[in-house]
């Protein structure tokens, strides 16, 4: 008797069934989670929790009153911002809901990772993949010695380098043009440019491989280092990126432009761009920051932005982050979170209009608060009453003639990458609620609106 044997299983089908399970498993633990506080305190619960809700709104009041404000309101700001949530906990505490509401929140925190599981997508075959990569013949490095407090001394980055047969080229002190630096190394046959140093040094070198369609290799030696974290890379020990050198694979990402000019990461207008602008900042970024912002978010001179992103309009925006591919949180530009993916060929566009308390109290209701857009688009359009806009690419501060258009180049840059990496995690985004439900039901995954572009036209966010 001759047994046939039995084809293998699809992969999309495990990867659906086992999406299928996760969503399942967040769904039950969020109902869970609901029940706890009505086993434990019946209909009260609901007072319990608005009482959390105000709790958070007040805290929310007290930080826009610290940084809009001077003086003794943003002195009574500092101190709501601690009292408030401190109050409620104790009240939990007295009403006997503290141990209930803890665990609680814990099986909020548990759906929440396992919606997320539900939700990431699958990486077989999305995008551009990695592929494998020969050694390069003459590889190139530009590398600042006092990027991430002496990160290239420290790791032995310059020898380590030259022993790969990479030719290094030190940044000085003084203002050197790295993308000049980049060209004539492209000129003297250099197949590979690579940088030590941060995010701005990175968008330069990266614009000059993009041009002359050499791989770019980057070896996280500054202080962030968003960029390098997205791709994976290990940024507690940057000597590792050198693997790239002889055991490698190439990816393909997308590359930022504003104005013209490259961004790797993503380039900020309005408040966080005008805090950058100053000159002390460098030095003395906190205490510029407060010493700043109460003029740029509530005074006469606090800028509002216009701006168009394919069918959305806004105006009246304190702040406009453009960048790279979507945040999956973005808080400010300052920190503004991870990306899922650096191929998905979308700019993320997130705007901020918090003009008062009430609005400020209003942001507890997260990405859906009044002050808040967030989309996606393919091109957006930063308009202005004056001849210039500041801006912060990759954290440098620039003036770009007005109106600054932004666009994305999908799959623009070859960089090189250890074959073996860190990795890139998903999550830290709100999970689809409506998405997770359907897959509990076994319906096959979509992506959500905002990836796929579509929005509504609106006046402001």
């Amino acid at each position: 008797m001759v047994r046939a044997d039995r084809p293998p299983r699809p992969m999309g089908a495990a990867v659906g069934r086992r999406s299928a399970a996760w969503a399942r498993l967040a769904l039950l633990t969020l109902a869970v989670g609901l029940l706890v506080p009505l086993v434990a305190a019946g209909l009260r619960s609901v007072l319990w929790a608005l009482l959390g809700i105000a709790g958070l709104a007040l805290a929310a009041v007290g930080l826009w009153w610290t940084l809009a404000r001077s003086g003794t309101v943003r002195v009574l700001g500092a101190v709501l911002c601690v009292v408030a949530p401190l109050t409620v906990l104790a009240l939990y505490a007295v009403g006997g809901m503290l141990l209930p509401a803890a665990l609680s929140m814990a099986l909020w925190v548990l759906a929440v990772g396992a919606a997320r599981a539900a939700l990431a997508p699958e990486r077989a075959g999305r995008g551009h993949g990695p592929v494998p990569a020969p050694p390069p013949g003459r590889p190139w490095a530009l590398m600042n010695p006092r990027s991430g407090g002496g990160k290239v001394d420290r790791f032995r980055l310059v020898d380590r380098a030259r022993e790969a047969g990479v030719r290094v080229v030190l940044l000085g002190a003084g203002h050197q043009d790295a993308a000049g630096l980049a060209e004539d190394a492209v000129r003297d046959g250099a197949d590979l440019l690579a940088v030590a140093g941060g995010d701005g040094t990175q968008a330069l070198v990266a614009e000059v491989a993009f041009r002359h369609g050499v791989p770019f290799m980057v070896i996280p030696a500054g202080t962030r280092n968003h960029f390098a974290l997205d791709l994976g890379l290990d940024r507690e020990d940057p000597a590792k990126a050198l693997h790239a050198l002889t055991d490698g694979v190439e990816l393909r990402v997308d590359l930022g432009f504003a104005a013209g000019r490259v961004f790797v990461n993503n380039a900020s207008f309005g408040t966080y761009a005008a805090v950058v602008g100053d000159p002390a900042y460098r030095e003395e970024k906190t205490r510029t920051a407060l010493r700043t912002l109460p003029g740029l978010l509530s005074g006469p001179s606090a800028p509002r932005l216009r701006m168009r992103a394919d069918g959305t309009r806004a105006d009246g925006l304190q702040a406009l982050l453009v960048s790279n591919n979507p945040y999956l949180r973005a808080v400010d530009a300052a920190h503004p979170g991870r990306r899922e993916r650096l191929d998905s060929g979308r700019l993320g566009v997130l705007g901020v209009r918090v003009d008062s308390a009430v609005r400020a109290a209003g942001t507890v209701r997260g990405p859906h608060a009044a002050g808040l857009l967030r989309l996606t688009a393919e091109e957006v359009v930063v308009e202005a009453d004056t001849p210039t806009v500041p801006a912060g690419v990759d954290g440098e501060h620039v003036l770009l003639p007005a109106p600054v258009v932004c666009r994305i180049v999908p799959g623009a840059l070859r960089v090189r990458v250890p074959r073996r990496r860190v990795g890139t995690r998903w999550g830290g985004a709100a999970p689809d609620w409506l998405r997770v439900a359907g897959l509990a039901l076994g319906r096959r995954a979509t992506a959500p609106d905002a990836v796929r572009g579509r929005g509504r036209r609106d006046d402001g966010p």
